[in-house]
């Protein structure tokens, strides 16, 4: 038997849509989902990535053009221990539930994956990433959809960090947030230590005096790098930058000072892979 079940739905209000309701409200999202044990997955090519990352659905939302792919999709999923149920709206059902249109294939609502250990991410790892203090989820998702591309072995997330696997961090890391190893790292920045005490050398991103360049540290890499990248508009704090063995800075032109955070993270992931 398949692992899913098909179920029609005409009413926005049904309850059994209650993981879908007002997708577009960050606030209500951010409290109620890590609590629920759940995060949303939006497009089918990112359920496709959760699904081959191991993750299962508690159900899916969709609209009747996208059923087939869907359905192709769960084919391998288990049914144990209940099939998972394939909720199948029209497309004005669909923006009622969600608040938006909804276009990208599907919605899912995904059991959220344990974290795993700090030692379990930066085992055998030599470049790491620290994000700290990013609040807008778009940054968080490009920046991680840099360190896949880039080779990143794993991302280290503060508590003030936006969740990783919020709606739209995961659709713009196009799914690469279930490729690369992440957890969470606190207290921070007294989590330096713990890196240090495991071998990192931790560079800061950051403007200073004090800065040596992105080419500076790419001419002489250590081993172990753990790359901290900060908040969009304040930064790194004074006591993260205390904290870190290298403060650094990338060259600019033109008279710009500074780039977007998942731009920056981007270009020091390309310079020290």
């Amino acid at each position: 038997m398949p692992g899913f079940e098909r179920v029609t739905i005409t009413d926005p209000d049904d309850p059994r849509l209650a993981d879908y309701v007002s997708l577009t409200d960050v606030a209500l999202r951010t409290r109620m989902e890590p609590a629920g044990g759940l995060y949303i997955a939006e497009s089918s090519t990112v359920l496709g990535r959760a699904l081959a990352a191991g993750h299962r659905p508690r159900s899916v939302l969709c609209a009747p053009r996208w059923l087939a792919d869907v359905e192709t999709m769960l084919a391998t999923v288990p049914a144990d221990p209940d099939p998972v149920p394939v909720y199948v709206a029209d497309e004005p059902v669909l923006e009622a539930i969600t608040g938006f249109h909804v276009h990208r294939g599907a919605l899912a609502a995904m059991h959220r994956p344990a974290l795993p250990t700090l030692d379990e991410v930066v085992a055998g790892a030599r470049r790491v990433a620290v994000l700290d203090g990013l609040v807008d989820h778009t940054n968080v998702g490009a920046a991680l959809r840099a360190c896949a591309a880039f080779g990143m072995d794993g991302v280290l997330i503060t508590a003030t960090c936006a969740d990783p696997l919020y709606r739209r961090a995961v659709r713009v890391s196009m799914g690469t947030v279930f490729q690369v190893p992440w957890t969470r790292i606190d207290p921070w920045p007294a989590g330096v230590d713990l890196l240090r005490g495991r071998g990192f050398v931790t560079a800061a991103m950051a403007l200073s005096p004090t800065a040596i360049t992105l080419d500076e540290l790419a001419a002489d890499l250590p081993e172990r790098l753990a790359l901290v990248l900060g908040s969009e508009g304040p930064g790194l704090s004074p006591a993260t930058l205390d904290a870190c063995d290298l403060v650094v800075r990338i060259p600019m032109a033109g008279q710009v000072d500074s780039l977007n955070v998942a731009s920056a993270a981007a270009v020091a992931f390309w310079a020290t892979r």
